[in-house]
């Protein structure tokens, strides 16, 4: 790659800090109800972060799930080569710009890619552009590195001079010039180092992926991310700046740049569920502008440091993300992580240089999966661009509101049922409760006062809107119904699996989960397309990952021209 003149850079830095300026100026007068600024795809913007997700697991996922869902985006981890080890965090500490990292080669994550589009889902990967590997060793893909020395990407000079940690975050400089946590921080000012940044940002963008979520942005002078963005392809960006207060770097520096997560919606959603809920109502007060916030209720970092909620906090972490996909500030990310009790661990089962595919019938919490999830992903799709209306609340726990004529939320964050009747704007009709089920087999009454009586159980909400109304179709309407009876031994799962994606084309741990709930019965739905014809099988699966299949050919069904099909079938 060509290195730039000094006189060059100089001047794509001074334009890029006077258009940072403007920019800055504008968003912070930009209207609070203003629409996100995730570029929609068709009607669709809510981010999926499939956290430690293999390239293979994400396509897979794609065609099954997240397109059906209405997701607009899948967002993967670091797709560059890294330090070797099981630890989670390795995949942040690049060693070389080759797309070859334990999550898959290059071919993978270019088919990953196109299964994914494929599927109306844009990919958004997430680039560490701060900095490089600590320490001296190897990559996963074998490139050797060192202390300044990245061999035919860096060398001393594309270091800052500063080689000791960050300790103070009061200091600017210190910030976004030192070390974090030992890392090799990049000379982000210098042209040469935003060339090869950029140029690794193209060659992603190459492969079709549609946009960057900026690691550690904080810690780059936001001139530097505006530079970079200019020298590159210039597709979206969200950037990863925690604010905090009286620090001298704050996320509405860079939002001339892209997105910006706004780390304290999901501070407050934590504070609130864990407290009362009837003051979300002024959520976005105090942050940043809506068009450029990018909101979440954990994400990898913050599940494990306490700062949010997470998968752990249960029923009341369902509430938080239906209010998130209901509520109209920012752009919101749904976040699918695995379970975990130790901060530094990886996906179980990984290697120093693989991770297993995900497997939604183990420690993957498989988020997108959940029917209330899916079912408010079609809710913030059906309501995009309404306004709040009808807001009610019990001075506490219990909340209540609509997004103007298109749907209505109701929420209750205590422990017993709650019975009312709210006030709506919707019109007369009967509506699925898409939190409660995926078939409209729970619906709610609007008359003609736009009044409806509901009981809400504990910790529980109701979601309906115009899009799901009793005898319309829903999204889930041709699921496939599954009924198995299998007896099994402690710890063994039953899967349907079969020559579908849907059905995890053969690869059990990639199959249909089943639940156990009515055992020896094993029960569970999958979306297939009407008339289509397929093979399936089922299979068991242990907490060791060993499979024991059923005996006997391959089982044949196909599903009706209504787009209905009921199995009910015997273990052999």
């Amino acid at each position: 790659m060509t290195r730039r003149t000094p006189l060059f850079a100089l001047l794509t830095a001074l334009a890029a800090a006077l258009a940072t300026m403007i920019t800055l100026g504008l968003t912070t007068a930009a209207s609070r109800d203003a629409a996100a600024s995730t570029p929609p795809r068709g009607d669709r913007d809510v981010i999926l972060n499939l956290f430690q997700w293999t390239w293979s697991s994400v396509a897979s996922e794609c065609t099954s799930t997240i397109g059906p869902a209405g997701f607009g985006y899948v967002q993967v981890s670091p797709p560059n080569e890294h330090v070797t080890g099981t630890q989670w965090w390795t995949s942040y500490q690049p060693v070389s710009y080759q797309i070859e990292s334990k999550l898959g080669t290059r071919a993978e994550f270019a088919a990953m890619v196109n299964a994914c589009h494929s599927a109306g889902v844009g990919v958004i990967a997430d680039a560490v552009v701060n900095h490089m590997a600590a320490n001296s060793g190897s990559g996963v893909a074998g490139s050797a590195y060192g202390q300044d020395w990245f061999p035919g990407i860096y060398g001393g000079n594309d270091f800052n001079d500063c080689k000791t940690d960050i300790s103070d975050y009061g200091d600017r400089w210190e910030v976004q010039n030192c070390r974090l946590v030992s890392l090799q921080d990049l000379r982000t000012g210098s042209d040469y180092v935003r060339g090869r940044l950029a140029d690794y940002l193209d060659d992603l963008t190459s492969l079709g992926v549609d946009g960057f979520r900026i690691d550690a942005a904080k810690h780059i002078p936001a001139e530097d991310l505006a530079a970079i963005k200019a020298q590159s392809s210039g597709v979206f960006w969200v950037q990863e700046v925690i604010g905090a207060a009286g620090e001298p770097i704050q996320p509405s520096e860079y939002t001339g740049n892209g997105d910006v997560h706004e780390f304290d919606y999901a501070r407050r959603l934590r504070h609130d569920f864990d407290g009362q809920i009837k003051n979300l109502r002024y959520i976005g007060d105090n942050k940043l502008p809506s068009d450029v916030a990018s909101v979440f209720v954990d994400n990898h970092d913050t599940e494990r440091n306490g700062e949010t909620m997470n998968y752990q906090w249960g029923a009341k972490y369902v509430l938080a993300n239906t209010f998130m996909l209901s509520w109209p500030y920012g752009s919101p990310t749904v976040y699918s992580g695995y379970e975990f009790s130790d901060y530094d661990a990886g996906v179980p089962g990984s290697t120093d240089t693989s991770v297993p595919d995900a497997d939604c019938g183990g420690v993957f919490t498989c988020t997108q999966r959940w029917t209330e999830i899916r079912g408010m992903v079609g809710f913030h799709n059906e309501v995009a661009g309404t306004a709040v209306t009808n807001w009610w609340d019990d001075g506490a726990n219990n909340i209540g509101y609509g997004r103007g004529q298109s749907g209505y939320v109701a929420i209750n964050n205590t422990g017993s049922s709650v019975s009312r009747t709210y006030e709506t704007s919707l019109p007369a009709g009967t509506y699925c409760d898409v939190v409660a089920a995926s078939n409209c087999s729970v619906t709610w009454t609007v008359n003609g006062s736009g009044q409806l009586s509901a009981t809400l159980p504990a910790y529980g909400a109701l979601a309906v809107h115009v899009g799901a109304t009793s005898g319309s179709p829903t999204p889930e309407d041709g699921d496939v119904s599954v009924a198995v009876h299998a007896e099994t031994v402690w710890g063994q799962n039953v899967y349907l699996v079969g020559d579908r994606p849907e059905l995890g084309s053969w690869t059990p741990s990639s199959g249909v989960a089943l639940s156990a709930a009515s055992y020896p019965t094993w029960t569970g739905t999958v979306d297939l397309p009407a008339g289509a014809t397929f093979e399936y099988k089922y299979v068991k699966i242990d907490g060791n990952g060993n499979v024991t299949w059923e005996s006997g050919a391959n089982r044949t069904a196909t599903v009706g021209p209504d787009g209905s099909l009921t199995l009910n079938d015997t273990w052999r």
